[in-house]
């Protein structure tokens, strides 16, 4: 269906998107409906998986859970979320979601903007920091958790 006249997404048309971290559901993004301002994306992450540090330097993200426990880093601060809990990134912060546990976690990104002027476009996001200190280290002590890569 053509994007500029969709207003309803279900799950049936979501668009697939299996990647290091997590397998994706994207429901909102500008190749779906007619958003410039709104990215959305259902996140499956399995139990001892993580999204590593990283920042997206152009835009702002909500994290909220809707099933399991988040292990969610804003910055050096961390806590642990659970369904109908979120954090908040702005743009540019560096942050992280580990799932240390024994049941998957399944949360919503929402990002903004879902559409960049071509030259913050071109920069990489998200940007990967996970092997820079301090957050090579920040997590030690706590339970490993390893990508899909």
């Amino acid at each position: 269906m053509n994007p500029a006249i969709r207003h309803f997404v279900q799950i049936a048309d979501a668009l697939r998107e299996p990647n290091a971290w997590t397998n994706n559901e994207w429901l909102c993004r500008p190749d779906i409906v007619a958003a410039e301002q709104l990215l959305l994306v259902r996140a499956n992450m399995d139990p001892m998986h993580c999204h590593p540090f990283h920042y997206h330097p152009h835009r702002e993200e909500i994290i909220y859970v809707i099933y399991g426990r988040a292990e969610q880093w804003v910055g050096n601060e961390h806590r642990i979320l659970r369904a109908g809990e979120m954090a908040h990134i702005p743009a540019g912060t560096i942050h992280a979601t580990y799932n240390p546990h024994a049941e998957p976690l399944v949360f919503l990104a929402i990002l903004s903007p879902a559409k960049l002027p071509p030259d913050q476009a071109a920069a990489p996001d998200p940007c990967d920091v996970s092997q820079q200190e301090p957050w090579a280290s920040i997590r030690q002590g706590l339970r490993a958790c390893a990508t899909n890569a």
